[in-house]
């Protein structure tokens, strides 16, 4: 879920935003692209059709054996970019993966002269026609449109090689910060990306790379410049791996100008507090109200704490979807021209509400600025290297004493002292006369928490009821709402039985109540009444329990046995668990030795305490755990087989069982 702060929302906030090259990104080439809508079909070797095996993945199912894009920026204002891909097919399962194509594209482009065609192993060829490919509609969201252009090959099978083309025209676009995609979900023996620049560039350009060595353009004819990069693996995700953009082949086409000499983050930052000044003023009206605010207040924490409840109670955040704004009433409300209009009308946009507590907090004696940041959940930040679009208005940065504290009352799901995950841990730019690199804290375990309570009974045949309340706070509780807040209360529900069914295929669960899904401090919570029929196994007169409620049908966080990426958690966790079973009459512990803790430093810890009370009627099982610290949320890969088994240990230990056996007395037979 994106900040608040980093979508435009009104004329103003554009302009803050889209300071040069700095925030405006270009476009992005996505998608398993290809050369040439509108250029002929290259002929298919002998050699091709013949293929038998991988030339870069020996385990692939499919492989590109060529991409090419052709990048055309010497028109007035359109960009085109033809692509044309090649594939070869070599099981049945690259065939299914392979056999239907979606090219997405946005309002503002166009998709013409798509073409595709399948030649068979024999060498018969099988065209596309152009009544098959079919436009539709993926997703509008405020007002934007996701589109595809979709089709399926003809004729295809194991052996043949499927290639297509298509021609993406860019309304009012430049190549100028270009993102070219060097690395797909598919290997590629050759990939080839043609670029003519803008004719007011002169021919020159620059090109950064990521993660991939830097890709040298040759002159061709025309006016266009290439480059070929060979044997390029196929992407392949993993679990909790570092954004994309940090670990996927790519390439940024950067022009050269006065503009991209001068520009940087130090100049972002100054424009920036010089378009906020009229926000941050200190007039009469801030003035007279950030006093009465802060009436009673003794110290600066609570000064502060009461300026954030005042802007998030009494302004109607229209970036918020539970304000309750129609975007066509959102379209009809003025603009607010400074902090006081804010105030004075009580509706805005995040951005608006956070200039407004900075403007109160000025009042109040302190200095608030507009803090930039980035987002860490898209690409680590590396502030000595510049990139459209990573730096943004973020939040709002307070001198405290000799420290800077940062809030965000403008993101309605964050609660004060905590910013989102996503600018946690990373450095923000405060945007002032003097722009200053300060690192923005990161929340402890402590502070996203799930709570786990259940009170159960468990009957002679191995059925658990009983009623559950389950809690989240912190980032753990803003996943959640953020998951949730579209939904009707209906689909609320259908989401949480699906999520519990998961795991717990025969569970039943009634009663349902879900509390506080839009309330922006308030932790989310979860109540419900849940039978699970079988949930302990019976073998003659024992019964065998897994104790750990709420972690049974959970596989292992990881399970590969190698790794590539390094492991990226997003943020410090902690989990509580109180589980009470009432056990069956007839039946008494056999076997109830309880886990032994599980600990990693200052990192991790797992304990468990389980027991029964005194009449020896019911199970009493508590676990607790938490993961990460400051600073510490990236793991490199050669720690995996570590980190792999101390998860797989809290695993099993979540799985392990015990034991009940019925009374001999009882139930005579």
């Amino acid at each position: 879920m994106k900040s608040p702060l980093s979508l435009p929302r009104n004329s103003r906030l554009i302009l803050i935003t889209a300071l040069g090259v700095l925030v405006l990104a270009g476009p992005r080439v996505g998608g398993i692209n290809a050369a040439a809508g509108g250029e002929e079909w290259r002929p298919v070797e002998p050699a091709e059709l013949a293929l038998k095996t991988p030339m870069v993945d020996p385990d692939a199912d499919a492989e590109a054996i060529f991409w090419d894009i052709r990048v055309d920026d010497g028109g007035e204002s359109d960009l085109v970019l033809s692509h044309y891909i090649r594939i070869k097919i070599f099981t049945e399962r690259g065939r299914e993966l392979e056999s239907k194509i979606d090219i997405p594209f946005f309002s503002g482009t166009r998709i013409k002269d798509v073409a595709a065609r399948t030649i068979k192993p024999d060498g018969s060829i099988v065209e596309l026609g152009k009544d098959d490919v079919v436009e539709k509609t993926v997703v509008k969201v405020s007002g934007v449109k996701l589109r595809t252009k979709s089709f399926a090959f003809p004729a295809i099978e194991p052996g043949a090689i499927i290639e297509y083309k298509w021609k993406e025209v860019i309304s009012d676009s430049s190549a100028n910060n270009m993102r070219l995609d060097f690395q797909r979900e598919i290997p590629i023996e050759s990939i080839t990306y043609h670029i003519k620049p803008s004719s007011n560039v002169a021919g020159s350009f620059d090109v950064r790379p990521f993660n991939m060595p830097r890709p040298e353009f040759q002159k061709e004819k025309n006016g266009f410049q290439f480059t070929t990069v060979t044997k390029m693996p196929a992407f392949r995700e993993e679990p909790l791996m570092p954004p994309e953009d940090n670990v996927r082949s790519w390439a940024m086409i950067k022009y050269q100008n006065l503009l991209t000499v001068l520009a940087g983050y130090q100049m972002l930052a100054y424009e920036l507090n010089r378009m906020s000044l009229p926000y941050l003023k200190v007039d009469d009206e801030i003035r007279s109200k950030s006093a009465e605010i802060v009436a009673g207040a003794k110290t600066p924490e609570e000064k502060l704490e009461k300026i954030f409840a005042f802007c998030r109670a009494n302004i109607k955040n229209t970036s918020d979807k539970s304000s309750g704004y129609t975007r066509e009433e959102i379209k009809k409300l003025k603009e607010n021209k400074k902090s006081a209009d804010t105030l004075q009308r009580g509706v805005g946009p995040a951005i608006d509400v956070d200039l407004l507590f900075a403007a109160l907090a000025n009042a109040a004696g302190f200095d608030a600025h507009l803090a930039l940041a980035p987002d860490r959940g898209k690409r680590f930040f590396d502030r000595s290297v510049v990139v459209p679009g990573a730096l943004r208005p973020a939040n709002i940065a307070v001198r405290v004493g000799d420290n800077w504290k940062f809030f965000d009352p403008g993101f309605h799901y964050i609660t004060p002292g905590m910013l989102r995950w996503q600018e946690e841990g990373v450095d923000a730019l405060i945007a002032n006369d003097s722009p200053v690199w300060v690192k923005t804290p990161l929340s402890p375990p402590d502070k996203s928490r799930e709570t786990r309570a259940a009170t159960l009974r468990l009957d002679e045949n191995g059925t658990l009821e009983g009623d559950v309340t389950i809690e989240y706070t912190g980032h753990l509780a803003v996943e959640r709402k953020a998951f949730n807040d579209d939904d009707s209360p209906t689909q609320r529900e259908e989401n949480l039985k699906e999520a519990v069914k998961r795991r717990l295929s025969s569970a039943e669960l009634t009663n349902i109540v879900i509390e506080n899904a839009t309330d922006s401090v308030k932790p989310f919570r979860y109540k419900y009444h849940v039978r699970v029929p079988e949930y302990a196994q019976r073998t003659g007169k024992r019964l065998f329990l897994q104790p750990a409620f709420f972690e049974k049908g959970i596989s292992p966080l990881f399970t590969s046995s190698t790794r590539r990426y390094e492991i990226y958690f997003h943020f410090p966790w902690s989990e509580e668990d109180k589980v009470t079973i009432s056990l069956p009459k007839g039946y008494a512990l056999d076997n109830a030795d309880a886990p032994a803790p599980i600990g990693a430093g200052e990192i991790c810890r797992y304990t468990v305490k389980m027991g029964v009370t005194n009449d020896q009627t019911t199970l009493v099982y508590n676990r607790s755990f938490f993961f990460g610290r400051e600073n510490v949320l990236l793991f490199p890969a050669e720690t995996y087989e570590p980190l792999k088994r101390l998860f797989d240990e809290i695993n099993k230990a979540d799985n392990h069982t015990i034991t009940l056996k019925q009374n001999s007395a009882a139930n005579p037979q």
